[in-house]
C-alpha cells in the first residue's frame, strides 16, 4: 500500500481547501446534514476554539469513517521512546554523543521502532517543553499507523528520505528538509532509501511559529511561501491494521480494521507541512562581530514570556562571513537557554572534529561553551582581507528556556563521547602584561 502525493499548497499557516474527489468539500457550511460521498465531517483542532483568529488552527476533514472507530486500547511497550527526563541531579557538563548507528539488517525496524529519547524536559501534562529524539530505522511502518496526542512533531532528516502518508496527505522529505506533523494526526511512513537516520522534537507546547521580524524588515530568514502543506490524498482499504497512539508519555495500540488514512477532502489551516532549509535567508553581520543566533531562527514555540520561547529551532546553513577585526566563529558563551545541537551536512564551523552528521550535543543553562581549540587557534589567525565561505555544511539548533534533561539511557549509550569535554583543554593560557 502507498499513497502518492497530489502536489503541494503553499504559505505557512494559510487556509487551505483541497479535495480528491470533486464535489468532496461542502460549499457555504462545514457540516452539512449529508457529507457529498457519504463521508463523515470530522473538525480537528489544534487551538482552544476561543483563540485568537490569527492564532486559531484547526481542519474540516471529510472522511470515510470518523477517527472514532477503531479497537479499544491496551498499553504499548517501547523502551527506547519515552518521556521520562528523570527528576534527580543533572550533570553541567558539556554532553556529546556519535550517530546513532543504524538499523542492522538482521533487525527489521520501522519509524516508530526506531526512536531513541535523548533528552527533554516539561511534558505533555504541563503543556510546555520538549522532547529530543533520534531515529534510525529500516522498514516501512506496515500495517501500523501512530498519532502523537502529546505535541507536534518535527523530523529532521540526516540520513535517507521519508515518504510520510498523513490524514491529510503526502510529504516527501529528504535530508536538510524537514516536516512538522501536527498533535493528533494519524501517518506512517515509508523509507524509499530503505535505510533512515535523523532526529525528532516533539513540542509539548504552543504550535510552531514563524517568529516576528522586527528592526529585519519585511523580507528574510524563512519565508512563509517556502511552507509546503499537502494536498488532500486518501486511501479506501480494510484489514487487520495497527493504531499507536501516544498519551501522556506513554505509548498505547488498538486494533484498526482499515486505514485511517481516508480523508477524502479538508479545508483549514491545521495540517501537516515541510520546508526545505536550504531556502533559508541568511542575514548576518557585514561590519564586525559574529551576530546573535537568534537571526538564525527558522520557527519556534512561544511561551507565556514575551520574548522567550518554549523552544526555537535555528539553524546554520551556508553562509559568508565577512565581518572585519573579528573573531568570526561563534564566540565563547554562556547562556540562560540550553542548547541541543545537530548536524546534518558537512562540516560544523566552530568544531574542528569529533561532530559528525546525524551526531547531537547538548550544552546546558550557563555551561560554558563555544568553539574548540583548533578552531579557535586557526579562526585568531586568519586572514579577514578576503570572506569566508561557509559551504556544504547544515547543522541546526533546539534550544529551550529550561534545562534539558538528558535520559538515563543517553547518558549510558555507548556512543556518547565521554572525552568530549576534552576538546577545550588545547585552549593555552594567552595573557601578557
Amino acid at each position: 500500500m502507498a499513497i502518492h502525493s497530489n502536489g503541494y499548497q503553499t504559505g505557512f499557516g494559510n487556509e487551505f481547501a483541497t479535495e480528491a474527489l470533486p464535489g468532496a468539500l461542502p460549499v457555504g457550511r462545514n457540516s452539512p446534514q449529508q457529507v457529498a460521498h457519504g463521508l463523515y465531517a470530522e473538525q480537528l483542532t489544534g487551538t482552544a476554539f476561543t483563540a485568537p483568529r490569527h492564532a486559531n488552527r484547526r481542519s474540516w476533514l471529510y472522511r470515510i469513517r470518523p477517527a472514532a472507530v477503531h479497537g479499544r486500547f491496551e498499553p504499548f511497550a517501547h523502551a527506547g521512546f519515552h518521556n521520562d527526563f528523570g527528576s534527580g541531579p543533572v550533570t553541567p557538563e558539556k554532553l556529546r554523543w556519535n550517530p546513532l548507528p543504524l538499523a542492522q539488517p538482521e533487525q527489521a525496524v520501522d519509524f516508530v521502532e526506531g526512536l531513541y529519547t535523548v533528552a527533554g524536559n516539561g511534558g505533555p501534562e504541563a503543556g510546555t517543553g520538549v522532547g529530543l529524539h533520534l531515529y534510525a530505522a529500516n522498514r516501512d511502518m506496515d500495517g501500523r499507523f501512530f498519532c502523537n496526542a502529546d505535541g507536534e512533531m518535527m523530523l529532521v532528516p540526516e540520513h535517507g528520505r521519508l515518504h510520510i502518508e498523513t490524514e491529510l496527505g503526502v510529504l516527501d522529505v529528504e535530508p536538510q528538509q524537514i516536516a512538522v506533523i501536527p498533535r493528533g494526526v494519524r501517518f506512517r511512513i515509508a523509507l524509499p532509501d530503505g535505510q533512515a537516520r535523523g532526529y525528532v522534537c516533539e513540542n509539548f507546547g504552543a504550535l510552531f511559529k514563524l517568529p516576528d521580524l522586527g528592526p529585519i524588515g519585511s523580507n528574510g530568514l524563512a519565508n512563509p511561501r517556502d511552507f509546503e502543506y499537502p494536498q488532500a490524498a486518501f486511501e479506501d482499504v480494510e484489514g487487520d491494521f495497527e493504531l499507536l497512539t501516544k498519551f501522556q508519555g506513554h505509548l498505547w495500540r488498538s486494533d484498526i480494521g482499515h486505514s485511517p488514512l481516508d480523508v477524502v477532502a479538508w479545508h483549514g489551516n491545521y495540517a501537516p507541512y515541510r520546508y526545505d532549509l536550504r531556502r533559508f535567508n541568511v542575514i548576518g553581520s557585514i561590519s564586525f562581530d559574529h551576530p546573535d543566533p537568534s537571526i538564525f531562527l527558522v520557527l519556534h514555540s512561544p511561551s507565556d514570556t514575551p520574548g522567550t520561547s518554549s523552544v526555537d529551532f535555528a539553524i546554520f546553513a551556508p553562509r559568508v562571513l565577512a565581518m572585519r577585526d573579528t573573531f568570526r566563529p561563534p564566540w565563547f558563551h554562556r547562556n540562560i537557554a540550553s542548547e541541543f545541537m545537530g548536524l546534518l551536512h558537512g562540516v560544523y564551523d566552530a568544531k574542528a572534529e569529533g561532530f559528525a552528521p546525524g551526531g547531537c550535543s547538548l550544552h546546558n543553562c550557563m555551561t560554558g561553551h563555544g568553539p574548540d581549540a583548533a578552531t579557535f587557534e586557526k579562526a585568531s589567525a586568519a586572514d579577514l582581507s578576503q570572506p569566508d565561505y561557509i559551504d556544504g555544511s547544515m547543522a541546526f539548533m533546539f534550544e529551550t528556556r529550561a534545562v534539558i534533561r538528558p535520559t538515563a539511557q543517553a547518558m549510558a549509550a555507548p556512543h556518547r563521547q565521554q572525552d568530549y569535554p576534552d576538546c577545550w583543554m588545547g585552549l593555552r593560557k594567552r595573557f601578557q602584561r
